[in-house]
């Protein structure tokens, strides 16, 4: 092995002169390798030079074996991990092939704790004011499916009505308590989706299902899911309420319970009635909660008549706040008392009403389960007289022309090319002069229909009556109103007054329990004739008087 020396001018200042071979070398020389090593075959098979020492020739010995050793210990490594790899491979085969789950813990009666939860779901459901849902009820080509909101604290629903059984309610739907609200969509799709949040403002009608409908019951259930103070439940085994079983839903681990419905929620079917399908009932037939720890109710399954099975899950963060349609009285208010500015609007109404002169006026009217009238015209204030083109959107060829003055009401009914076309939905203003016909005239009406027209009339004359409350802020038209409410119980009236004073909208209370209104408009009204006058009886023929007795009759003066 060849070495090169490299002296160290530092230490002695002087150059020193190589030495032949490392044992020659002083000590403070350093000795530094830097031939290449040369590969294990030619270490064997290289010849020994006669000056190589013994020292020189072990490590070469140690490279030749070291390797060699090396590969035998890494073969004897694999060869342990791929033993130990087939073995756990084995074992978890075997494993598998012998593992049984867990038996299900068996039914048993309700704790105090669950008895307590369960009594308190409807409390919380009203506490939480509000929940979105969506349920599936009936099976096969009668099924039904909703999806929208519930809002507990004011008894509203709000929902799109699908499936395959969804029928004449299929569309948008609105529930207020007894009164039911539709809007009708032939075309949607089957599938229901989540309802605008802010409903649209046109073609709601008030609606009655049919006697035995699906989806009545279903209604009914969804609102009576709330009371004020917590239910009985009865905890023993006899009383039907057990702990079936915890599951896992997205809304974390819930226990499942079996009671029956509360106390004036519809009773549960037998469960013998309607056939499996999408919405499956409990094999038993029993009604099935899934709660979580807060009493929160996330699954309801059950079995209602003329519905059939029935599904509800809720979504307790989806809980928007609900608009009701201008049907249902719109959206809510806090009642107030006028302020100085809104009363003295108010007193002044008469005489600026009777400044503006008169209106066109739009109609919609709610007036019962089956009529739901529209129609358009014009008012005068001036003159007292109202003449409007009404329709009904149950007869939509057909319209009845209504004129009001100061000596009464009179109708008549033509066809729908005659008395000003348009649609049933949005009919055209009457015709000018009004058409003859067999008019029925009347001094006063007690319908809903000729009560607003006439509070509309009167408002340039005698204005409101009783106290009067602010409800709310509205906008109208593009204008900001105050809806202001006054007059009896029994035919409330609500008054729309913009900032200027100006009447925009009156409102009446139905008997149907929904609102009617008419949308006012300034303009410039034609002048409108008289109504006809019912034609007086002919007198009869005078009799022959016969001749006067001296003597008085009895009573006679």
């Amino acid at each position: 092995m060849r070495t090169r020396v490299v002296a160290l001018e530092a230490q002695t200042g002087r150059r020193e002169r190589p030495c032949s071979s490392p044992q020659c070398l002083p000590a403070r020389f350093i000795s530094v390798d830097t031939s290449p090593t040369p590969s294990p075959d030619t270490a064997r098979t290289a010849t020994l030079r006669p000056d190589d020492t013994t020292t020189d020739s072990a490590p070469d010995t140690a490279d030749t074996t070291g390797p060699t050793s090396a590969s035998r210990r890494r073969r004897t490594v694999l060869l342990l991990l791929g033993l130990t790899a087939v073995t756990s491979a084995t074992a978890l085969v075997l494993g598998l092939l012998s593992w049984a789950p867990d038996p299900p813990e068996p039914a048993r009666p309700l704790t105090v704790t669950e008895g307590e939860r369960l009594a308190a779901v409807r409390v919380t459901n009203l506490r939480d004011l509000r929940a979105g849902v969506r349920v599936t009820a009936g099976t096969g080509a009668a099924r039904i499916e909703l999806v929208g909101w519930v809002d507990w604290s004011r008894s509203l629903l709000y929902l799109d009505v699908g499936g395959p059984g969804a029928g004449a309610e299929r569309g948008l739907l609105q529930r207020s308590g007894p009164v039911l609200v539709i809007r009708p969509d032939p075309a949607a799709v089957p599938t229901p989706a989540a309802p605008p949040l802010i409903p649209p403002a046109d073609r709601w009608r008030l609606h009655r299902l049919a006697p035995g409908a699906h989806l009545a019951p279903v209604l009914d259930l969804l609102l009576d899911l709330a009371a004020d103070r917590p239910d009985v439940t009865p905890t023993t085994p006899s009383g039907g309420a057990r702990w079936i079983a915890r599951e896992t839903l997205p809304a974390g681990p819930l226990d499942v319970i079996q009671a029956p419905l509360p106390t004036g929620a519809p009773p549960a079917a037998s469960s013998t009635t309607g056939t499996s399908g999408t919405a499956t009932p409990p094999p038993d037939g029993q009604t099935r909660y899934w709660l979580d720890q807060d009493a929160r109710l996330h699954k309801l399954v059950t079995r209602l008549p003329s519905a059939g099975p029935v599904t509800v899950i809720f979504n307790r963060v989806d809980r928007p706040t609900l608009r009701p349609v201008d049907a249902l009285g719109g959206r809510p208010g806090l009642p107030r008392a006028l302020t100085d500015a809104e009363q003295r609007r108010l007193d002044r109404l008469p005489a600026r009403l009777r400044a503006q002169g008169g209106a066109t006026v739009t109609l919609t009217a709610p007036t019962g389960t089956d009529t739901n009238l529209r129609g358009a015209g014009w008012l005068s204030w001036t003159a007292r007289t109202a003449y409007l083109a009404v329709a009904d959107l149950g007869v939509p060829d057909r319209r009845t022309l209504l004129r009001r003055d100061a000596a009464g009401v009179a109708r008549v009914d033509l066809p729908a090319v005659r008395a000003g076309g348009g649609t049933a939905e949005a009919p055209a203003r009457p015709p000018l002069p009004p058409p003859t016909g067999a008019w029925r005239a009347s001094r006063a009406a007690g319908d809903d229909l000729s009560m607003l027209v006439d509070a509309a009339v009167t408002a340039g004359s005698l204005g409101h009556r009783g106290a009067a409350v602010r409800v709310r802020e509205d906008i109208t038209a593009g204008r900001t109103v105050d809806v202001i409410e006054s007059g009896p119980a029994n035919a409330r009236l609500r008054y729309w007054i913009d900032r200027d004073g100006t009447l925009r909208r009156l409102e009446l209370r139905t008997d149907a329990g929904a609102w009617a209104h008419l949308d006012l408009q300034p303009a410039v009204v034609p002048r409108l004739a008289a109504n006809p006058r019912p034609a007086s009886p002919r007198p009869a023929a005078p009799r022959p008087s016969a001749p006067r007795s001296p003597t008085p009759r009895p009573g006679a003066r």
